[in-house]
């Protein structure tokens, strides 16, 4: 068959959740027996997200090739069960600079560059060699940010030639916009998502199904659909609700309760198929029916107000670990800071089943988190880190249990007495900040009859995704395993460590990796598996 191309686009504001009903599209051309791949166009002219600030735009995802991109590709790999490749998040910056590369080259030699069909074309390029070397039935791509911001321009003229380029039938448009209810007038006013739509129909784009995001759990009223469908330009039928959900998984059955995958099919001229939707629905039944709580602290430094979209990947592997133990995830945000102020606060934790250090950067807040590390090891309260949060448990074990005064990381304190993180000599003397650290996939062997070594199901060799640039230092290895920290984790050539434990503590287990970013609603990572178990575990001993 022909590839198909379905372009989601957003509008009125962002964080409508374009990448969750990305996901939810792709699950369920998925039950109907199609295969998917997805792909993010971020309109910033940033080669990639890897240098930006989790406070405003969240995570950074890391892919298995090392991308660091849109923490959208968590939802894409999360709910469509795949491994994406960094090519798949194409920005404004890769763009130009891709063009400008074969300009300099002389590619163009006697043209003009421009930004039709130069630029266009080289977005065009880029999906369809997605398409081609995936051999996907539906390329799904989402555009960021919201039509009618200038840097999206370029990306929509792209797009509609591609509709040119590929028929009709092939080229689907799916626009989301919000449908907000003001308090004092209680009905759902659709005027911003109609003016949402006149704006992409500017770009010569008509959308084929507008998915309303609105605040409420309740169904639109016919009136308001009515309305988007008359001014939108498409049937009523391809007016799609979008309620707000606790869960987002529901997501998918939510669309599919309003045939979206038929519609879709039915649209490309392909025959319908039933959704085989049956695993999905256990796991969302079981998730919505879960009642007794489990505690987890996340201590961390990216947290602003109720923006907790820095930590996504570990909020969402905490959920399937927790969901998966018949218990309700109950997470509070700890500004690390807090512990620094007034260390009297950290008999808070006493009241949680577990605690998780995330990964991060800078000085900013490490005292806190090693603060916290030591209150969970002393009085044995199940602990997992993260990255920066294995580096700061090794500095904290260092400091107090193998008598290194003043032990610290050299990110934190470059002149430290005993640097027991520190850059690797290839680390050294790096030029550019992005793209250079350790990224993506890694092997680990793990040691046998370790923790971790159980929890992967004994296997010698597992992997584990990376984004970092220190390590634990190899002139310690020896004094920090002499008193008792187990390395239950080595890369191949034993030169790097990749998790540790202690053997005397419930759960104390940290890892250089980034394991969040691999589990699954449908199988969570084993290290959070086995943290909120200890969780689980731990609590019922306080009972």
């Amino acid at each position: 068959m022909n590839t198909n191309y379905i372009f989601i686009t957003g509008g009125v504001l962002s964080g409508l959740g374009k990448g969750v009903a990305t996901a939810s599209i792709g699950l369920l051309l998925q039950s109907k027996g199609y295969s998917v791949t997805a792909i993010k166009i971020d309109p910033y002219i940033n080669a990639d997200a890897g240098t930006m600030n989790p406070f405003i735009h969240g995570e950074v995802f890391v892919t298995d090739d090392g991308g660091e991109i849109d923490q959208d590709f968590g939802h894409y790999e999360r709910f469509l069960g795949i491994n994406l490749k960094k090519d798949h998040n194409i920005t404004t910056g890769q763009i130009y600079r891709k063009v400008i590369d074969k300009e300099r080259r002389g590619d163009f030699l006697g043209r003009c560059v421009q930004i039709v069909p130069h630029i266009t074309d080289e977005i065009k390029e880029r999906i369809y060699t997605i398409a081609k070397k995936t051999k996907a039935d539906f390329v799904l791509t989402e555009i960021g940010g919201t039509v009618g911001d200038i840097e999206e321009d370029v990306f929509l003229e792209a797009i509609r030639q591609i509709r040119i380029d590929h028929g009709f039938a092939n080229v689907q448009f799916v626009h989301l916009g919000y449908v907000p209810e003001p308090k004092n007038i209680g009905e759902l006013k659709t005027k911003p998502i109609q003016h949402s739509v006149e704006r992409l129909r500017e770009h010569g784009i008509q959308p084929d199904f507008i998915i309303c995001r609105y605040d409420t759990g309740r169904q639109m009223e016919k009136n308001a659909i009515k309305k988007i469908a008359l001014f939108g330009g498409v049937p009523k039928e391809s007016v799609i609700s979008n309620p707000h959900l606790e869960n987002i998984y529901q997501l998918p059955l939510v669309l599919d309760e309003q045939k979206v995958g038929e519609k879709i099919l039915k649209r490309s001229g392909l025959l319908p198929t039933k959704s085989d939707l049956n695993e999905w629905r256990k796991f969302v039944k079981k998730a919505n029916n879960t009642t007794e709580p489990v505690r987890i602290a996340i201590v961390g430094k990216y947290f602003a107000q109720s923006f907790v979209d820095s930590y996504i990947s570990i909020i969402e592997a905490v959920r399937h670990a927790a969901w998966h133990n018949n218990r309700k995830p109950m997470r509070d945000y700890i500004g690390s800071e807090s512990f620094e102020k007034d260390e009297s606060k950290l008999s808070e934790l006493d009241s949680f089943g577990g605690i998780i250090v995330p990964g991060g950067f800078g000085i900013r807040g490490s005292e806190g988190k090693i603060l916290a590390i030591k209150y969970a090891r002393e009085n044995d309260i199940p602990y997992l880190g993260l990255c920066y949060g294995l580096q700061l448990a090794v500095v904290e074990f260092a400091r107090n249990v193998c008598g290194l005064e003043g032990a610290n990381s050299t990110e934190i304190v470059p002149d430290t007495p005993h640097p027991v993180i520190d850059l690797l000599p290839e680390q050294e003397g790096v030029e550019y900040m992005g793209g250079t650290m350790r990224l993506g996939s890694y092997p680990t062997i793990l040691k046998p009859k370790t923790k971790v070594w159980e929890l992967y199901g004994k296997k010698d060799k597992i992997k584990e995704r990376h984004r970092h640039r220190w390590e634990v230092n190899p002139d310690y290895h020896d004094v920090l395993q002499k008193n008792g920290m187990i390395f239950s984790g080595m890369s191949p050539d034993g030169r790097l460590v990749e998790f540790i434990e202690l053997e005397d503590n419930l759960f104390f287990v940290a890892t250089q990796a980034h394991p969040e970013f691999t589990s699954r609603p449908l199988s969570p990572n084993p290290i959070f598996n086995g943290f909120v178990k200890a969780c689980i575990l731990k609590s019922a001993t306080k009972q």
